[in-house]
């Protein structure tokens, strides 16, 4: 019983595209790992830009540094 987390940045994700990560990612788990779909668990956890940091820095700023840039 796979059960897989997807954690991206909370940044206008549309529902059509979570549709597609939840079944590309059941697909995967079917075609590698001969996993039963109906046993395939997808979660997408969308985690606001503030409390994702890379480098040292919130998402948020690197957003406004590079929207200031362009």
């Amino acid at each position: 019983m796979p059960y897989i987390l997807i954690q991206i940045t909370k940044e206008n994700v549309s529902i059509q595209q979570k549709q597609q990560l939840i079944q590309e990612a059941t697909e995967l788990m079917v075609r590698v790992l001969n996993k039963d779909s109906a046993t395939t668990f997808v979660v997408i956890d969308e985690v606001e830009t503030d409390n994702w940091g890379v480098a040292g820095e919130t998402v948020s700023t690197i957003r406004k540094r590079q929207s200031l840039s362009i």
